[in-house]
């Protein structure tokens, strides 16, 4: 079995678009905006951050405007809002002089705008806001306030994800846009094609690389950096699909016959997953929250 390198922890995505010239592209043809590097991009992305449990965020300041670019490769997650809110909040102590907040006078921030690129399995629409807001708990608001037409109130805490799918079919001006991102799109559809054909997946890495290569897409990129390629992607599906497997046999199981006994079955089938693909009893310990003790006991049962 192939190994990924485990030194190459950011997604294809991040290595992708964490330059100026590139991020730029993608900002734009999200937008329909026409900056320039003369507006001075700068990027903030929090390197090592819990937001995501892959690296695959980026974020920069371009104008007057804060930008959170985010890859979803399975199914959006709701909680992308909240997510967001939390991620924010950690960049805002980045960039913000902590003496500023308590000055009298207005401290002016940066437009801050979130954005997640789909390209899942799954239908998704071809665009869709997430806010924050739908998550606030409303059943008994109206009897706890005398406040008339409560619902109709803006929330004193509002923050909205923009998701965009930039699968086949959907999405076409934006990727008509980015030379980049349609390149980008385009391989991780091979790759998904080539899986779903029955090749295995570092065979259909490299079926991506030639196909792609073929057709002059990402050409320079994808020849220059093919081994980092295939370590990345490598990395990164696998994580996606022990974390389907979590879901799927760990969590309906625990619907089915006790939520507390089918998500530690789950866990248990992830550690044995992440074993072996190389990692580390520790490591698989501080990702499943599964004490050393009881993975030592139980990981090696078959």
């Amino acid at each position: 079995m192939v190994k990924p390198n485990r030194e190459y922890k950011n997604s294809l995505f991040k290595d992708l678009f964490h330059d100026e010239t590139t991020a730029l592209e993608l900002y734009n043809a999200l937008t329909g905006g026409n900056f320039t590097l003369r507006d001075g991009l700068r990027f903030t992305t929090l390197e090592n951050a819990l937001f995501m449990d892959r690296l695959n965020d980026i974020s920069f300041t371009i104008g007057d405007r804060l930008v959170v670019l985010v890859e979803h490769q399975s199914t959006v997650n709701e909680n992308m809002p909240l997510r967001a809110l939390m991620y924010i909040g950690r960049v805002y102590e980045k960039i913000i002089d902590n003496r500023a907040i308590y000055r009298s006078k207005l401290f002016t921030l940066p437009v801050t705008e979130f954005y997640v690129l789909y390209n899942g399995a799954e239908d998704y629409p071809d665009a869709k806001t997430l806010r924050l807001s739908d998550a606030f708990m409303r059943e008994n608001l109206s009897g706890a306030t005398r406040v008339e037409n409560i619902q109709s109130m803006l929330p004193s805490l509002e923050l909205a994800v923009r998701v965009f799918n930039i699968n086949k079919g959907h999405n076409d001006k934006i990727l008509g846009r980015s030379e980049i991102l349609r390149g980008y799109a385009t391989f991780i559809r091979q790759v998904r094609d080539s899986q779903n054909e029955g090749r295995k997946l570092e065979d259909a890495i490299l079926s991506a690389i030639d196909f792609c290569v073929a057709r002059g897409i990402l050409v320079g990129y994808l020849e220059s950096k093919s081994s980092e390629v295939r370590n990345m992607i490598f990395t990164e599906f696998n994580l996606e699909d022990a974390k389907e497997i979590w879901f799927e046999e760990g969590m309906e199981k625990g619907i089915e016959k006790g939520m507390e006994k089918g998500m530690e079955k789950g866990k248990l089938e992830i550690s044995r997953a992440m074993l072996a693909e190389g990692d580390s009893i520790e490591k698989i310990a501080r990702i499943t929250k599964i004490p050393l003790e009881i993975l030592e006991a139980n990981l090696f049962i078959q």
